[in-house]
């Protein structure tokens, strides 16, 4: 009777056997990376619920509260057009935007995510997500604002891979806080609130914050970003100031 069994040394055995256990393996990690693939994206979620929350100045110690504590202070997701008006409201609309594709479609397309938020005093606070670029990647954040419009309540930072000690520092909660208070109208006028070389000022009488020691590039992205970003949410942030006036008479 013939022999039918494969020599294992033979080429036509390696190249099956290979094939069959690329098959296996892949297999395999298709199944982790399905299980996993939940588990990541919430991760990934609740990174994003802490940057917004840091915004508000509101800091949650154990990660097992973030998502509870940003239902709390987050009343309302909606977009907005370039007339300031509320054009889609509907669940978690601003927070599932992404910014990396976001910020590069034309300025009719651009969707302008806000998400509305009470704080603690009971005041009304307004989140508006930033994207630009650093030195060696992307940068972005979020910005809090008052209820007028005209204010930035507070910001924070993140980016890919800016250098340690130099461009990273715009993640450092003391170059943050600069922010708070900064004037986003002067005279009436929108201007953006710049970042600028220590002992400098902005041309434009706008507000302004010292930039990095020694990360000059990094500093001038945030400006820019904020400048890019926050610019087309300017008839909106005049709304606000218009509804704060009227509530006031």
């Amino acid at each position: 009777m013939e022999d039918l069994t494969m020599n294992k040394n033979s080429n036509t055995y390696q190249i099956l056997y290979s094939a069959i256990m690329v098959v296996l393996v892949g297999a395999v990690l298709a199944v982790i990376y399905m299980n996993l693939k939940p588990l990541q994206d919430e991760n990934i979620a609740n990174d994003k619920r802490k940057q917004i929350l840091s915004a508000l100045h509101v800091v949650c110690d154990n990660d097992a509260d973030v998502k509870a504590s940003y239902e709390k202070y987050i009343i309302q997701d909606f977009l907005v057009d370039g007339n300031g008006a509320v054009v889609d409201s509907s669940a978690n609309v601003a927070f599932d935007v992404q910014m990396k594709s976001n910020v590069k479609l034309d300025e009719a397309s651009r969707k302008l995510p806000v998400m509305k938020c009470k704080v603690d005093d009971g005041s009304i606070k307004y989140v508006i997500p930033v994207y630009g670029a650093g030195l060696w990647g992307p940068i972005w954040g979020y910005v809090a604002v008052d209820s007028d419009g005209s204010n930035i309540y507070g910001a924070n930072f993140s980016h890919e891979g800016e250098t340690p000690g130099l461009g990273a520092r715009i993640t450092e909660q003391s170059f943050q806080d600069s922010f708070k208070d900064k004037k986003l109208f002067v005279n009436g006028a929108f201007t953006n609130v710049e970042v600028v070389k220590k002992g400098q000022k902005p041309g434009n009488d706008g507000d302004y914050v010292d930039a990095l020691t020694g990360a000059t590039i990094t500093s001038r992205g945030v400006s820019d970003m904020l400048k890019a970003c926050l610019a087309p949410y300017q008839p909106f942030l005049e709304t606000l100031q218009g509804a704060n006036a009227k509530t006031q008479e």
